[in-house]
């Protein structure tokens, strides 16, 4: 994501159309209805030149983002219909737990070690082993892309005893060490904290992509691919969690930030014992975000074209953070959220928020891109992993 806002910020300063677009955006948006129970916004000069941050990186994805080809509207089509009578018939859009199968702990892992100044970290590899069901739509093509066949995780681990560990889930676009470091502050976390942390790459993504930039295909309309890529994630994620509970942790945690808060959260309804999970700037409904997000005569074309989005949103099911109860303990759920976000809305937290039963929460007065440098992230996700024993609490 760090990557692509500042290509983003040269693309609007070189952009005549930049100014108009996000002129529309601004005024399309500034009377949009805000849920009651979340806080009153602080509107001023430092929110607003947050919100810019957002608007530019939206003008970058929409500027260079990539869609499902012409010729592929009828096969998306009818593997949205296909699919959703295959997960119907199985009771899987009514009880979405049985869609995701309990993986095996990690095997044939392969550990590097990456001498980076100032922050060395191991990378690891493994095989995924992750497969859509037989006979689901679109297993074959999805096989086909071999780079998300491999399992790989930027890793931080303290020497001598076995420690606390914390997995760290990157956001869409994420998925290369400098970007992941930083939007998770992985230094203040494994260095000041002491935990030890994971971050794995997101299917599609960094060293696992398999169009011209990391997250091509994931949102690209084809939303059978969408399933395969977020079922893999949790997939790989459980693996992983699996794995480092094999090796002795003695507790385990997980932080995701935006799709990857989306993707802890759905971790967080299928996974047992986590110590803790926290979403960040969490996006919970890929549907309302979509049409929140296209120009309107892209999302007439879509319905011309056959595309019923409450046909998509009950494909999506299968992998929503809304459809299943969290496992984790109530005063273990941490979330927090910006109250001007443009890319994640307020609202797609506030869901998430009801769901998991008004967990202890941070209504930040910022952005989606402005949480890499909000104090009061870092306090919270401090006392997320005190609370829940993961760190000792800071000397008096």
């Amino acid at each position: 994501m760090l990557d692509r806002l500042a290509q983003g910020i040269e693309l609007a300063l070189r952009s005549g159309a930049a100014p108009l677009l996000l002129g529309a955006r601004l005024a399309a948006r500034a009377s949009a209805s805000t849920d009651p129970a979340l806080p009153v916004r602080r509107n001023g000069l430092a929110i607003a030149s947050k919100i810019v941050l957002d608007e530019i990186f939206f003008a970058s994805e929409l500027a260079s983002a990539t869609f499902v080809a012409r010729r592929d509207h009828r096969r998306v089509v009818g593997e949205t219909e296909d699919a959703l009578a295959f997960y119907q018939d199985r009771g899987w859009l009514e009880d979405p737990s049985g869609f995701h199968l309990d993986p095996p702990s990690l095997d044939r892992v392969t550990l590097t070690r990456v001498y980076r100044p100032r922050l060395p970290y191991l990378h690891l590899r493994a095989p995924s082993g992750y497969q859509p069901h037989p006979g689901e739509p679109g297993r074959q093509r999805w096989l086909g892309h071999a780079p998300t066949r491999t399992l790989h995780a930027w890793m931080l681990r303290h020497a001598g005893r076995p420690r606390p560990w914390l997995v760290c889930i990157p956001g869409y676009r994420m998925g290369h060490p400098l970007v992941d470091f930083t939007g998770f502050r992985a230094r203040w976390l494994h260095q000041t904290l002491g935990v030890n942390v994971a971050i794995p790459v997101m299917p599609l993504h960094g060293p696992r992509r398999v169009g011209r930039r990391g997250g091509d295909g994931f949102f690209s309309g084809d939303f059978i691919d969408t399933v395969h890529a977020q079922a893999q994630a949790v997939w790989d994620i459980r693996r992983l969690i699996g794995w480092l509970r094999a090796q002795g942790a003695p507790g385990v945690g997980i932080y995701g930030v935006s799709l990857g808060g989306y993707t802890a959260a759905l971790v967080a309804s299928l996974e047992h014992e986590l110590a803790c999970v926290i979403a960040g700037i969490p996006a919970t409904d890929f549907v309302r975000l979509a049409r929140s997000h296209a120009p309107a005569l892209l999302v007439r074309a879509a319905e011309r074209a056959g595309f019923s989005f409450e046909r998509i949103e009950r494909l999506l099911r299968v992998i929503s953070p809304l459809a299943l109860p969290p496992k984790v303990a109530h005063e273990r759920r941490f979330l927090y959220a910006g109250l001007a976000d443009r890319l994640a809305s307020p609202d797609q937290a506030s869901d998430l928020w009801r769901h998991w039963g008004e967990p202890k929460t941070l209504w930040y007065h910022g952005s989606h891109v402005s949480f890499i440098w909000e104090p009061e992230i870092q306090t919270l996700v401090s006392e997320a992993l005190v609370s829940s024993g993961l760190v000792p609490p800071p000397r008096s």
